[in-house]
């Protein structure tokens, strides 16, 4: 279900909800849209829709219903107490498909903690049977709010010690950081938005065999290996992160903040673009809010345009490489396919480059000032 309040590339954006909904291992059978200025307060959608809604899932014999915009928890109540089956939004899709992903122990902690996060919102009164019991003289009291409070404060307990459990991985993560650092180790990692070939990307540069699949979030956690580029510019260190999406929800921004400080610290982004989609620019714009949040802003980037065998032969770039312009910045920019490797010769010269010229600065010895003596 997507609700259309004007934004550009609507239909792009649904098309997205169904891919999602098939990463999550759903089967997407009806579509319905509407547009409004903006959300009902009630059920989203207003009561009218909402019957539509019901309707449609009837008739099909759904077992659940997606919104692609997030749902307050009374909004996602009312739906489910009218309609009488699950709802769910984009936050707990998004949630769903990261829970069945993480592998690695920091993985699963930062997904627990997200997903925590967002259940303590959906705690009060969404359980009938956890609301209050109305007293003999009008005061509303019983034992259902103690059993909300319960509950609250057993997600609360929980969330401190995931959050506890998360700070030493960090604490690991930085150490292991410092130790790069100090064998001077230029860092590149790849980030772009979900399914634009990252892991492929990583797999062909380092002969690796990292998962990557077309679908979105193939892969949660970040893979680190060492890339050899030659004599002068030695080995870096190439790290392959969580794919970026539209709208990620604020609490998977701040749970992943660990494996999302790889990119924050790196010497340099291989922002990696999927040229063959049309909504490659919005997605470009997305990626780049995501790396301001997280302080990666001023990272030095390679834009790394993938996927170009699968452009049509009237869209293919004149030359392998040019210069992209990014809201005044000039950004570097190299035309690929990982999956046929054309054009990857070209991106290890690059990163050579940015290697050689990194490990120069570092080796340049101070000028002496003159002085009188």
């Amino acid at each position: 279900m997507g609700v259309d309040f004007g934004a550009d590339a609507f239909d792009a954006q649904l098309q997205e909800l169904a891919l999602l909904a098939r990463s999550a291992g759903l089967d997407p059978v009806a579509r319905l849209t509407c547009k409004r200025k903006a959300p009902d307060a009630a059920l989203f959608v207003g009561s009218g829709k909402a019957e539509e809604i019901g309707a449609l899932a009837r008739g099909h014999e759904v077992q659940e219903i997606i919104f692609d915009q997030a749902l307050s928890p009374a909004q996602q109540r009312n739906l489910e107490q009218q309609l009488q089956m699950p709802v769910y939004d984009r936050t707990m899709l998004i949630l769903e498909i990261f829970a069945q992903r993480a592998r690695s122990y920091e993985g699963k902690l930062q997904v627990e903690l997200a997903r925590l996060q967002y259940l303590s919102t959906r705690l009060v009164r969404r359980w009938t049977h956890l609301e209050r019991q109305r007293g003999g003289i009008g005061a509303r009291g019983g034992p259902g709010e103690r059993q909300i409070e319960l509950d609250r404060r057993m997600i609360a307990d929980t969330i401190k010690r995931t959050r506890e459990r998360l700070v030493k991985v960090q604490r690991q993560r930085a150490t292991q950081r410092r130790q790069r650092e100090r064998r001077e180790t230029f860092s590149v990692s790849l980030v772009g938005y979900t399914n634009a070939g990252k892991s492929t990307l990583f797999n062909a540069l380092v002969k690796a065999h990292a998962y990557a699949a077309d679908q979105l979030f193939a892969t949660l956690d970040t893979t680190t290996r060492r890339l050899y580029l030659g004599e002068q510019a030695g080995s870096v260190s190439l790290s392959d992160t969580v794919g970026f999406i539209r709208d990620l929800p604020h609490g998977l921004i701040s749970a992943f903040k660990a494996t999302l400080q790889e990119a924050a610290d790196a010497d340099l982004l291989l922002h990696v673009v999927d040229a063959a989609n049309p909504a490659h620019p919005q997605q470009i714009a997305q990626v780049q809010e995501v790396l301001a949040e997280i302080g990666a802003a001023d990272v030095a980037q390679i834009l790394v345009f993938n996927k170009v065998d699968a452009l049509a032969s009237s869209a293919q770039p004149l030359g392998s490489h040019d210069d992209y312009e990014w809201e005044g910045r000039r950004l570097e920019r190299l035309f690929v396919s990982a999956h046929t490797g054309e054009g990857l010769a070209a991106l290890r010269l690059a990163l050579a480059a940015q290697a050689a010229r990194a490990h120069g600065a570092q080796g340049e010895e101070p000028h002496a000032t003159p002085a009188l003596h």
